[in-house]
């Protein structure tokens, strides 16, 4: 089952919070037919060391648990 655009948008907003108390924020790039969300970091968190970490503990993780289709997250320039 193909993942919606407008759901990824809306379980993103979740984290955007979060992202955006630490002067970043989050890009939806592209949703894959296999399920990867390809986003951007923006803002302090595009350069941040923490990034990956970020990406996966946050994220991906809200994703997952808002999209159980979604199968992984991935960060793109």
């Amino acid at each position: 089952m193909a993942i919606e655009r407008e759901q990824v948008e809306k379980a993103l907003e979740k984290t955007r919070s979060i992202l955006r108390n630490d002067g970043g924020d989050v890009e939806l790039v592209d949703v894959t037919n296999d399920g990867v969300v390809q986003v951007r970091l923006k803002g302090a968190c595009g350069g941040c060391p923490m990034a990956t970490m970020t990406l996966k503990s946050l994220i991906e993780r809200v994703l997952k648990k808002e999209l159980p289709d979604v199968k992984a997250v991935q960060q793109v320039q």
